[in-house]
């Protein structure tokens, strides 16, 4: 098993670069504007960490279920996949923004859906909304509560995920929970206090091929270490 620091330097490059310009970093930036900061950070940032254990978890635990030369070969295809996924991102011609547009447009219509209901509602009915409210939501904020769920389903099956996954079964677990809690934060924090004017200025076509190169350099990396073995 490698080092701590390899599976942490590793981790914190691919996590920095898979999730600036991503839907989760669009949508941080978009709530931090219409809700309390520190809610939003709270909630966006307690949902990727419990992702990002969760899939170190699943990465560790693979070497158990499969061969470590299986999970290693695997884990060399995912990073070749995902390198060639994020340069074929980032070499199409689709506009640099449609993605934070359309995050945001799935946002609004959620706002204005919740609003109409707000404002439709009477004051008589306060106590009995309150009743009906979900178990979770009487001990935390909705607020709290909107960013953590939008936050951990978006992230759910995403290629950063599956990457951490795979680093997991490969490198340090420890290590790659340190480097990605670290990188997640770094990102959250940039999203929530940037705003919309930071997440329109990010050119995804750079990120994208940042990433796919850095995905390809992982590969070409795992694959040699193959190769003297």
């Amino acid at each position: 098993m490698s080092s701590v620091v390899q599976g942490f330097t590793k981790s914190l490059a691919m996590t920095v670069l898979s999730e600036i310009g991503d839907k989760t970093f669009f949508a941080a930036a978009i709530l931090a504007m219409r809700h309390p900061r520190k809610l939003v950070l709270s909630g966006c940032l307690s949902a990727l960490i419990v992702m990002t254990i969760l899939s170190a978890l699943v990465g560790w635990a693979a070497p158990n279920l499969i061969s470590r030369k299986w999970t290693h070969h695997i884990t060399t295809f995912l990073f070749f996949g995902f390198g060639l996924w994020s340069l074929w991102d980032g070499f199409k011609d689709e506009g640099e923004a449609e993605e934070l547009a359309e995050v945001e447009a799935k946002l609004n219509a959620d706002w204005k859906t919740n609003t109409g209901t707000t404002k439709e509602n009477s004051k008589d009915g306060d106590k009995i909304k309150k009743q009906k409210r979900p178990f979770l939501s009487q001990f935390f904020s909705p607020i709290l509560l909107k960013a953590f769920s939008i936050t951990f389903f978006g992230e759910w099956g995403d290629k950063s995920q599956l990457a951490t996954i795979g680093l997991a079964a490969d490198e340090n677990p420890f290590g790659v929970v340190l480097g990605g809690i670290l990188g997640q934060t770094l990102c959250t924090i940039a999203a929530v206090l940037g705003g919309k004017s930071l997440a329109a200025q990010i050119s995804e076509k750079i990120v994208a091929l940042s990433g796919g190169v850095l995905f390809i350099v992982f590969g070409i990396q795992s694959f040699l270490s193959t190769v003297d073995s």
